[in-house]
């Protein structure tokens, strides 16, 4: 059965967006671009939301690299229920519910979903019990006047368990969790 990968970028305080980050919070670095090329390689199907397909479509050309490239050529979907058209290939619009799709598309589907940014998209699928690994990319900063949409914001109590962990470019911390019920002090 495919499984959901949840993959987010967030500062040591949580926070997916800061007012005046740049892309990767400033700290790309050669580990962290193979780490994306190497996902990017996996047969999945990038799952996105409107505003993060926008984002990612409006790329100047400067930012716009090999991982990229292979991105807009992905089998992906894109959940919007204002979008009428996309420009990427392997784009498919879907004004569904999107807790609903991916759980059909998890039972019914034959490769695995991921993914790419689309805070309120994960915050959903964390809240309906659909995310099979939670990918935490952790960068080395605090933005607590800066930083907008905490990852965990409006989304219940619930345990983490450790998969594997890396550190990348000696300083960005993976950590590849799979969500589990409750925490031990709720029971």
């Amino acid at each position: 059965m495919p499984e959901l990968f949840a993959d987010m970028f967030i500062s040591v305080d949580g926070s997916a967006v800061g007012t005046r980050s740049p892309g990767y919070f400033g700290y790309y670095g050669p580990d962290l671009g193979r780490w994306i090329d190497a996902q990017q390689a996996r047969p999945h199907l990038d799952v996105m939301g409107r505003k993060t397909y926008q984002e990612l479509a409006s790329l100047p050309e400067e930012h716009r690299d090999t991982s990229w490239e292979r991105m807009i050529e992905q089998p992906t979907i894109v959940f919007s229920r204002t979008l009428t058209q996309a420009d990427w290939p392997g784009v498919e619009l879907s004004a569904q519910d999107a807790v609903h799709e991916v759980r059909r598309l998890k039972q019914t589907g034959d490769v695995d979903l991921r993914t790419v940014g689309s805070l309120s998209l994960v915050q959903q699928f964390l809240q309906a019990g659909l995310v099979d690994h939670l990918r935490l990319m952790v960068f080395p900063l605090v933005i607590g006047l800066t930083g907008e949409r905490p990852l965990f914001e409006h989304v219940a109590d619930f345990e983490l368990r450790l998969q594997g962990q890396s550190v990348l470019d000696q300083r960005i911390v993976l950590l590849d969790y799979r969500p589990g019920g409750p925490p031990p002090y709720a029971s």
